[in-house]
């Protein structure tokens, strides 16, 4: 893999980490109540566990890119990038917020299309 795949790969780990972060530790917190648009303080304590096991899925996401990467195994990565692509074209279908897409999915998409480009 190239170093600006390896870089790539790294940058939607970290997102993932961050969005870990975010969802199990701050959910009900101002920071992550204004991250996520969320309406109220009540309505992030009642979901604070669900948020958690997003978090979780995000957290796996950032763990198997990582471990991708540590294995130097390309098919990994594009695995662990499509599940990121789908992620987040689903989040920005079913929270009708475009804005999912552009955060979560497009980084995934150029390092996708970065690895693709450095097999060929």
């Amino acid at each position: 893999m190239s170093i600006i795949s390896i870089l790539l790969i790294l940058l939607v780990a970290i997102e993932h980490f961050y969005f870990l972060i975010l969802e199990m530790f701050f959910w009900t917190k101002p920071k992550g109540i204004k991250a996520f648009g969320l309406k109220s303080k009540e309505f992030a304590e009642d979901t604070k566990v669900l948020a958690a096991n997003q978090g979780l899925y995000n957290g796996f996401l950032s763990a198997g890119l990582i471990y991708s990467l540590i294995q130097n195994n390309t098919s990994f990565s594009v695995f662990f990038l499509i599940c990121v692509i789908i992620a987040g074209i689903y989040g920005a279908y079913s929270t009708n917020q475009i804005k999912l897409f552009y955060v979560q999915s497009v980084p995934a998409i150029i390092a996708s299309t970065s690895i693709i480009i450095t097999l060929m």
